[in-house]
C-alpha cells in the first residue's frame, strides 16, 4: 500500500530516465534528473539537520522549483511555496507563521528574499542544494519514518480577515486524490499536461503528482500567454498537450475572443476546470470546437485537498442553467447541512460540506480559525468525526445532481430582497455582446456594481437586463472594461473589484 508521495517517483526515475517529466518549453527535466537532483535537496537538508519542519521555496515557476518540493518531502520535511508576484506583506506574513530554518530561492528571487526579515533562516540557491552528494542510505532512514498523516506542503489562502491561513496537507490526503482524480479523468502515461496555475497553489497538484503517479509529462505555461489567447493556443499545439485542468477565466478568454476562427487546440482530449461557473454560453463554443474531447466540472476547497466533486458534461445546457458539480468523488461524502444542522431535502439550499481522507490536517499554527472551520459532524455524536464546513451553498436538482449556488459571502441583501451576484452575472452572460462579467456590492454605499468586458453599450446591456432580472436585482453601476482583473490564479479577482467599486 502507498504511504508516501515519493514512491511513484522512485519507481518511474529508473522505469523512464529519459523522458521528460517538466518543461517549461525550453528547459526541460526528466525523470532522472528530477530525482537525482531532489535526493540532493533532501540530503542537503539532512546534512542541515532540518527535519520535520517548513522549508520555504521562492523561485520563478520552473522544473526546478518541482524538483526542490520534491527534495524537500525527501528530507522529511514539507515544503511552503512563495512566489515574487505575491505582495511583500503577504509574504512576510507567511514567513512569521511558518518560522522557517531555511528559504531555497534561485539566483533571481536571492536579493529580494535577502531583504525579508527570516528570523535567522539560512537562504539558500538551489543549484547549490540540489547539487550536494546524495546519502542514500540517511534518506532511506528518512524515509522508513515517514507515516501518511505526515505532512508534505503548506499553501496559503485567503483569509477574510486579511491574514492568509497556511492549509496543511499529509500524504495520505494527496495519495487519495490522485487514485481519484487520475481514474476520473483518465490520466496515463501518454497525457501532456499543459499547467496553468502558479506552482504556490494547490491546483498545480493535478500537474505535479500525476505525472510522477503515471510517467506522464507536464509543461508549465507562460504566465504571459494567458493573457495572448491566440499564442496561448499555439503553444499547446506545438508541444501536443492533450490535457488540461484550469479555472475557468482562461478557458473563457479563448473562446470569449474568437480565438477557435483562427486556430483551435489540436490535441486537447480531457479539459477540466473548476473554482469559478462556466458560463453556458462559452462552454457550448468550446464543445462546438472539440466536439470529441471530454468535459469535466470540478469542485472543491484547498481544505478538502484539491477537488472532491466532478460531473461529466454530457448533455446541452439552457440559456443560464448552471452546470453542476455533480458527485463527490469515491472515498468522501458531501453532506448538504442547513443553518440548523440537519441534511438539505431535494431542492434545498444548504451548506457543502466534506467528509473523508480528503480533509487536510487544518490551518498551519491557527488552531481557532482551523476549529472554526473544522468540526464534529452534527450527524455523528457517537465519535469524533471531523468534517470541513466549505462556506459555499449547494443544491441538488432534479437529477439528483449537485449544483454550486453560491458562496457565502455572495449572497446579500438589497432593497429587502436576497440577491444572488452570481444569478445576475449568468443573466449577463446571455446578452448578445458580452465576453465576460462580474458583479459585486459596495456595501458602504447599498449598490450593485456590475463590471463586464464586450461591445455592448452600458444603456443598452441595461435595457437587455431589465428583461430577465426584477427591479431589485437590477445593477445600480455598469461599468465596461477592456478586461476583467484576474488573480495570479487566473480566477476572477473580485476582491480588487469590490476595492475599485468603493472608491
Amino acid at each position: 500500500m502507498h504511504h508516501h508521495v515519493l514512491n511513484d517517483l522512485n519507481r518511474v526515475a529508473f522505469e523512464k530516465p529519459d523522458k521528460i517529466a517538466f518543461s517549461d518549453g525550453v528547459n526541460d527535466m526528466t525523470f532522472g534528473q528530477l530525482y537525482r537532483q531532489s535526493r540532493g535537496v533532501g540530503t542537503f537538508l539532512h546534512r542541515r539537520g532540518i527535519y520535520r519542519r517548513p522549508v520555504v521555496v521562492f523561485m520563478e515557476k520552473s522544473p526546478q522549483e518541482v524538483a526542490a518540493f520534491f527534495g524537500i518531502v525527501a528530507g522529511g520535511c514539507f515544503y511552503v511555496p512563495i512566489d515574487e508576484e505575491m505582495p511583500g506583506s503577504r509574504i512576510q506574513m507567511i514567513l512569521d507563521n511558518v518560522r522557517t530554518p531555511l528559504v531555497i530561492c534561485d539566483r533571481h528571487t536571492l536579493p529580494t528574499a535577502q531583504g525579508f526579515r527570516l528570523d535567522g533562516a539560512e537562504v539558500v540557491l538551489y543549484s547549490e542544494a540540489a547539487g550536494t552528494e546524495v546519502d542514500g542510505e540517511a534518506l532511506e532512514g528518512i524515509y522508513s519514518r515517514a507515516i501518511d498523516t505526515d505532512p508534505i506542503y503548506i499553501v496559503f489562502t485567503s483569509g477574510s480577515t486579511g491574514v492568509p491561513k497556511g492549509v496543511a496537507a499529509c500524504h495520505r490526503s494527496v495519495l487519495d486524490y490522485m487514485e481519484q482524480l487520475s481514474e476520473t479523468l483518465g490520466f496515463d502515461e501518454n497525457t501532456v499536461f499543459g499547467s496553468q496555475t502558479p506552482l504556490y497553489f494547490d491546483a498545480c497538484l493535478k500537474e505535479l503528482y500525476s505525472t510522477v503517479k503515471f510517467g506522464a509529462t507536464t509543461y508549465l505555461i507562460p504566465k504571459r500567454l494567458f493573457s495572448i489567447p491566440v499564442a496561448l493556443v499555439e503553444y499547446l499545439n506545438e508541444h501536443r498537450i492533450n490535457t488540461v485542468c484550469w479555472v475557468v477565466s482562461a478557458l473563457t478568454m479563448i473562446s470569449a475572443f474568437g480565438t477557435f476562427d483562427i486556430v483551435k487546440p489540436r490535441y486537447l482530449r480531457t479539459i477540466a476546470f473548476g473554482s469559478e461557473v462556466f458560463p453556458a454560453k462559452q462552454l457550448r463554443l468550446w464543445r462546438q470546437a472539440l466536439p470529441e474531447a471530454s468535459f469535466t466540472n470540478l469542485y472543491g476547497p484547498t481544505e478538502g485537498t484539491g477537488m472532491c466533486c466532478y460531473y461529466h458534461v454530457d448533455r446541452e445546457f439552457e440559456a443560464g442553467e448552471p452546470i453542476p458539480i455533480g458527485r463527490p468523488f469515491p472515498n468522501r461524502e458531501i453532506l448538504l447541512l442547513t443553518e440548523d444542522g440537519r441534511l438539505a431535502a431535494p431542492g434545498e439550499d444548504g451548506e457543502i460540506c466534506i467528509r473523508g481522507t480528503s480533509l487536510t490536517l487544518g490551518y498551519y499554527n491557527d488552531p481557532q480559525r482551523t476549529a472554526a472551520s473544522f468540526v464534529q459532524n452534527p450527524l455523528q455524536t457517537a465519535y469524533p468525526e471531523l468534517i470541513y464546513k466549505t462556506g459555499d451553498i449547494g443544491r441538488y436538482n432534479e437529477r439528483g445532481e449537485l449544483v454550486f449556488v453560491s458562496r457565502k459571502d455572495y449572497q446579500i441583501k438589497h432593497m429587502g430582497h436576497r440577491v444572488e451576484l452570481g444569478e445576475i452575472e449568468v443573466n449577463v452572460g446571455l446578452v448578445a455582446g458580452v465576453r465576460m462579467a462580474a458583479c459585486v456590492y459596495d456595501a458602504q454605499r447599498g449598490k450593485i456594481v456590475l463590471y463586464y468586458v464586450g461591445d455592448i453599450a452600458e444603456g443598452d446591456l441595461t435595457a437587455a437586463l431589465k428583461t430577465s432580472l426584477p427591479r431589485y436585482m437590477l445593477p445600480n453601476r455598469l461599468v465596461r472594461l477592456e478586461r476583467l482583473p484576474l488573480t495570479a490564479n487566473g480566477k476572477i479577482d473580485r476582491v480588487a473589484l469590490r476595492q475599485t467599486a468603493g472608491k
